[in-house]
C-alpha cells in the first residue's frame, strides 16, 4: 500500500528548513506522496462549520498559523527530492482562476519530471470566499467547470472554453505536464464529493472515517462512475490511516484494503518519527 503524508506545510514544515527536512524525511522513510493544505486567509472570528472537527473549528480552533502557499512549498521541496510525488490536499479550486492554476499545476509538474497530484476540494469557508469576492454558493459548479478547463489547458493544443464562469477562446498554454496530463484527485467526506469523484476524479479521498462509513461512500462514488460511463475501478482510493501507532495504522490498513484503498494517509508527525514510521510500515506493508 501506497503512503501519503498529510498537513505537509504546517506545524514543523511550515518555515524553509522544516520543510526540506519533512520532504526529505518522507522520501528516505519510503513514502510516495506528501500533501499540502490551504487556505488564503482565515477570517479571525469565522462562523463557517470546520466539517473534519467536532469542535467545528481548525487545530483546536487556533486562528493564527504560518501556512506557505500549498504549490509554492511544494516547487520548494522538488528540487531537494527526486521521486517523492506532490500532492495538494487539497487545493481549493473554485477561488483560483482557471488558466493560471493550470499553468501553474503544469509547469510544477513537467520541472519535478512528472510528480504532480492534483488534490481538489470546493471549500467550507465562506467568509474566506467572501474575502477573495469569490461567490460561495456555485462553488461546486465552479470547481466542476474548473476541472473541465485544466484537462483542456493541458492537452497543449489551441483550446476554447465558454461557460459561466470561464470564457476564452484559441488559447494555447505550455509547457504540458510531463505525462501529458495531472491526475485529479477529489477530497471530501460528503455525498457530493463522493459523486464530484465519481463523475470526473482521477481519485478519491474521502477522509478518515470509520470502514463502514467509507464503504458507503465509496458506493456513492462508483455509482455515479457507472452513471457517468467511467470505470469505477480506475479511480484510486486513499483513506486516512487513523490512529498514530504502528500496530493501529497496520490493522486499519488491512481493513481499508478490503474496501479498495491503496493509498494511507497519515497526519504530519516531525521529521525524525516521519522517516522512522515510514521505514516501519514499509516493512509491514509491502505489497
Amino acid at each position: 500500500m501506497k503512503l501519503g503524508l498529510m498537513f505537509a506545510n504546517t506545524v514543523w514544515g511550515a518555515s524553509a528548513a522544516g520543510a526540506v527536512a519533512i520532504a526529505e524525511a518522507a522520501e528516505a522513510g519510503g513514502f510516495e506522496s506528501i500533501w499540502t493544505v490551504e487556505h488564503v486567509v482565515v477570517p479571525s472570528g469565522y462562523e463557517s462549520r470546520y466539517p473534519y472537527d467536532p469542535s467545528g473549528k481548525m487545530a483546536g480552533g487556533a486562528e493564527e498559523f504560518d501556512l506557505p502557499d500549498p504549490l509554492i512549498w511544494l516547487s520548494y521541496v522538488a528540487a531537494r527530492t527526486t521521486t517523492l510525488k506532490l500532492g495538494t490536499g487539497i487545493l481549493i479550486l473554485p477561488q483560483r482562476n482557471p488558466l493560471i492554476v493550470a499553468k501553474e499545476l503544469a509547469s510544477l509538474d513537467a520541472l519535478s519530471g512528472g510528480r504532480m497530484i492534483c488534490g481538489i476540494g470546493v471549500g467550507w469557508l465562506e467568509e474566506e470566499f467572501d474575502a477573495l469576492g469569490v461567490p460561495f454558493h456555485d462553488r461546486g459548479a465552479r470547481c466542476d467547470d474548473t476541472v473541465d478547463v485544466l484537462r483542456k489547458a493541458w492537452t497543449g493544443q489551441k483550446v476554447s472554453h465558454s461557460s459561466p464562469y470561464t470564457t476564452f477562446t484559441d488559447c494555447i498554454s505550455l509547457p504540458r505536464p510531463a505525462n501529458g496530463t495531472v491526475p485529479i484527485v477529489v477530497g471530501g467526506d460528503s455525498p457530493a464529493a463522493a459523486r464530484r469523484a465519481g463523475r470526473l476524479g482521477d481519485g478519491y479521498f474521502p477522509g478518515n472515517g470509520a470502514i463502514d462509513h467509507l464503504r458507503g461512500r465509496l458506493d456513492i462514488m462508483r455509482r455515479a462512475a457507472e452513471e457517468a460511463g467511467r470505470d469505477p475501478d480506475a479511480i484510486e482510493i486513499s483513506a486516512g490511516a487513523g490512529g498514530r501507532s504502528v500496530d493501529d495504522i497496520v490493522a486499519r490498513a488491512e481493513a481499508l484494503r478490503e474496501v479498495g484503498v491503496t493509498r494511507l494517509m497519515l497526519g504530519l508527525m516531525p521529521p525524525d518519527q516521519v522517516l522512522a514510521t515510514g521505514e516501519a510500515l514499509r516493512a509491514r506493508l509491502a505489497d
